[in-house]
């Protein structure tokens, strides 16, 4: 598996980073509340917040939220 010893992360840990800031985006929680410190992996969790914020976007767009598919 690929690791920079140097920086401290790998790419387990940048995919990780990924999903737990696209989750954080999915249930509204604020950008400035990321976890990490490290550059590298906080900028894998603004990707990951970033992207959930554009597909929340786009299905607010289209009308598809959670209340218009129960009722």
């Amino acid at each position: 598996m690929a690791r920079d010893m140097k920086l401290g992360w790998d790419v387990d840990a940048l995919n990780k980073a990924y999903r737990q800031g696209y989750m954080a985006a999915s249930m509204s929680m604020d950008k400035a509340r990321c976890p990490y410190r490290g550059e590298v992996v906080v900028a894998a969790w603004e990707a990951g917040w970033a992207d959930a914020g554009e597909v929340i976007r786009e299905e607010c767009a289209r009308g598809d939220d959670l209340f218009s598919r129960i009722a």
